[in-house]
C-alpha cells in the first residue's frame, strides 16, 4: 500500500528521506553539472518530466505518440506551467546540449525527439533515488526491485510525470518554497540547504546549517554571487533563514516552519512516486504473472 501525502508529511523519518534525496541529487550534480543545473528550476523540472514521459510513451503502432514540440506544448501550456515560447526554447536547448536528438528523418513533420543515453541514465537515477528515499521511511525494497526489474521504469516515470503536472499542489509550490524553486539554480541551493540540516537546537524553532560561504556556493553552482546573495537576503526577510551573525553573515539557521512547508510540498511528489511504483508493480504482475517479484508488493 502506497503512502498518502498526509502519512508522509507526518512521518518522523520523512525528513531523513529528504536529506538522503538531497545528497543523491548533489552526487548527480557533481557527476554532470550542466545537466543538473539546466534542470534546477521547478519549471524545468515540469518540462523535463513531461518531455521524458512523452518520449517513453511512444508507440510506433499508435499515430501521434512520442515527444514532439506540439505534444509537449499542449501538455505544458494546458496547465499554464510555461508559455509556448518557453517550451520551444527548452527543446532547442535540450538539442544543443545533446540531451535529446531527432528520432526520425529530420525532414519529416512533425519531428519526433528521443532522449540520449545521458538523459535516460539521469532520469532512471532520479526515479531510483526517489524510491530509495521512500525506502528510508519504511525500510522497503522499492529501489532494489526497480534495479532488478528496470522495465518498471517505463511505467513509473510517465505516471509520476502526468500526475505531478496535473496536481496543482505540486505544480504550484508554496510561496516561500517557490521563491527558491522558480529561480535559476534555486533548486540546487535548496537541496544544499536541506542536506545540511541537522537536529534542531533544544527549545528552538530552527536548524543549524553551519557555515555558508555564498561566494563558494555561487561558484560551485555556476551562478551569479549577486543572484545568490539576493536570494538568501530575500529568504531571511521572509523568515525562511536567519544569520547567526547579521554583520558577518557566515552561519545560517533554517526555520522550522519553512522546513514544514517544504516537507508538506515534497510529500505531494513522494506520494505520487509511491503510488506510481505500486501501480506499476501490479500492472507488470498482471501482464506477466510468472515474473512477479514478491518484494515489489513490499515496497
Amino acid at each position: 500500500m502506497a503512502f498518502s501525502r498526509e502519512e508522509l508529511q507526518a512521518h518522523p523519518d520523512f525528513m531523513m528521506a529528504l536529506r538522503f534525496l538531497a545528497e543523491e541529487l548533489r552526487s548527480v550534480y557533481d557527476g554532470n553539472p550542466r545537466l543538473a543545473r539546466f534542470l534546477a528550476s521547478h519549471q524545468r523540472w515540469l518540462l523535463s518530466q513531461a518531455a521524458f514521459a512523452l518520449y517513453l510513451e511512444y508507440d510506433p503502432a499508435i499515430p501521434q505518440t512520442g515527444l514532439t514540440t506540439a505534444r509537449l506544448r499542449d501538455m505544458i501550456t494546458g496547465v499554464n506551467a510555461a508559455s509556448r515560447n518557453t517550451v520551444l526554447n527548452f527543446l532547442d536547448q535540450l538539442q544543443s546540449y545533446r540531451f535529446i536528438r531527432v528520432a526520425d528523418d529530420p525532414n519529416k513533420r512533425p519531428r519526433r525527439f528521443e532522449a540520449t543515453e545521458v538523459c535516460e541514465n539521469a532520469m532512471f537515477h532520479w526515479v531510483t533515488a526517489n524510491l530509495a528515499s521512500l525506502d528510508h521511511v519504511d525500510g522497503g525494497s522499492r529501489a532494489r526491485v526497480l534495479l532488478a526489474r528496470p522495465e518498471l521504469f517505463r511505467l513509473v516515470q510517465p505516471r509520476v510525470a502526468r500526475r505531478a503536472i496535473d496536481d496543482s499542489h505540486w505544480r504550484e509550490p508554496p510561496r516561500r518554497v517557490a521563491m527558491f524553486l522558480w529561480t535559476e539554480a534555486g533548486g540546487l541551493v535548496m537541496d544544499e540547504l536541506v542536506r545540511r540540516i541537522i537536529a534542531p537546537i533544544t527549545g528552538a524553532d530552527r536548524y543549524d546549517l553551519g557555515r555558508v560561504d555564498a561566494r563558494a556556493m555561487a561558484q560551485q553552482f555556476m551562478m551569479s554571487r549577486t543572484h545568490l546573495q539576493r536570494l538568501l537576503r530575500k529568504a531571511v526577510d521572509e523568515g525562511c533563514l536567519q544569520w547567526h551573525d547579521e554583520r558577518k553573515k557566515t552561519h545560517l539557521w533554517f526555520s522550522r516552519d519553512f522546513l514544514e512547508e517544504y516537507i508538506g510540498w515534497q510529500a505531494v511528489k513522494f506520494a505520487l512516486v509511491d503510488e506510481a511504483f505500486d501501480w506499476a508493480c501490479r500492472e507488470a504482475s498482471r501482464d506477466h504473472p510468472e515474473t512477479r517479484a514478491p518484494a515489489c508488493a513490499e515496497g
